[in-house]
C-alpha cells in the first residue's frame, strides 16, 4: 500500500481510514490496555501471513489472538463455548483475559497455528472498541514487535521496530505496558492457565473453582 508506516491520531476520520486499510488487506498498529497491537482481518489469510512475516515468527509457533466487539462475533470464530468459558466471560469480559476456544472450521489454519484452537478477547479499552466498530468486526491483536523483542508501548516504538512494514499506525500516546493479558485454555476441564497476567490466578479460581496444574 502507499505511504506505508504513516501515523494518524485516533480521530473518527483516522479510524475510518484504518477500516479501509484493513479491509484492503493492510496492517494497522493500535494502542491497547497493555501494549500496541497489530491488526488485520482474521479471515484474510494473506493479511495474517503478512503479520507472521512482519514479526519474523513461524506460522506454527502459536495461534494469533483475535479481538472482538461483542460476544456475537464469537459465532464466526469458535466451534463451541464450554460452561467454563461462559462463566469466565460473564465474570471477566470485557477485560484483560484471553480465552482459548476450539476454532470454527471456517477459521484459517494459519490463524490457529494448526492447533484447531483460537484465543479471543473482548477488550475494555475504549480506543480498541472504537477501532473494531470502524472495522466492522473482529481484528487480530498480536503484539507490535519482531519476534523475541519487547512489545511496543508507543507509536514511535512501533515505527522504530517495524517501520514501513506497517501500513498505518494509530497514535494513542504511550500505553502502560507492565503485565500482559491473562491467557486461559477453556477447551479443557478443568481449564488450564497458559499465562498469568492482569487477571490473577486467584480471581480465576474464584470463578471456576479449580485449574489444571
Amino acid at each position: 500500500m502507499n505511504q506505508s508506516g504513516r501515523r494518524r491520531d485516533l480521530s473518527e476520520g483516522s479510524l475510518r481510514e484504518a477500516g479501509v486499510v484493513v479491509r484492503g488487506g493492510g496492517v494497522v498498529a493500535f494502542p491497547t490496555e497493555t501494549f500496541y497491537g497489530l491488526g488485520v482481518l482474521p479471515f484474510d489469510e494473506r493479511a495474517v501471513r503478512r503479520v507472521f512475516d512482519l514479526k519474523g515468527r513461524s506460522a506454527t509457533t502459536r495461534p494469533v489472538l483475535v479481538l472482538v466487539r461483542s460476544r456475537a462475533d464469537l459465532e464466526a470464530l469458535v466451534a463451541e463455548i464450554t460452561p467454563t468459558a461462559e462463566r469466565l466471560m460473564e465474570a471477566c469480559w470485557p477485560g484483560p483475559l484471553t480465552l482459548v476456544f476450539r476454532a470454527s472450521a471456517s477459521v484459517p489454519a494459519l490463524l490457529t497455528a494448526e492447533t484447531g484452537t483460537i484465543g479471543v478477547r473482548l477488550s475494555a479499552h475504549p480506543e480498541v472498541r472504537r477501532l473494531l466498530e470502524a472495522v466492522g468486526g473482529a481484528l487480530t491483536g498480536t503484539s507490535a514487535n519482531r519476534s523475541g523483542r519487547p512489545p511496543a508501548t508507543s507509536a514511535e516504538e512501533v515505527r522504530r521496530f517495524l517501520g514501513a512494514d506497517v501500513d498505518l499506525i494509530l497514535d494513542g500516546g504511550p500505553t502502560p505496558g507492565g503485565l500482559p493479558t491473562t491467557v486461559l485454555d477453556a477447551t479443557v476441564t478443568p481449564a488450564r492457565l497458559i499465562r498469568e497476567g492482569r487477571v490473577p490466578r486467584a480471581a480465576l479460581l474464584s470463578v471456576v473453582g479449580s485449574l489444571a496444574a
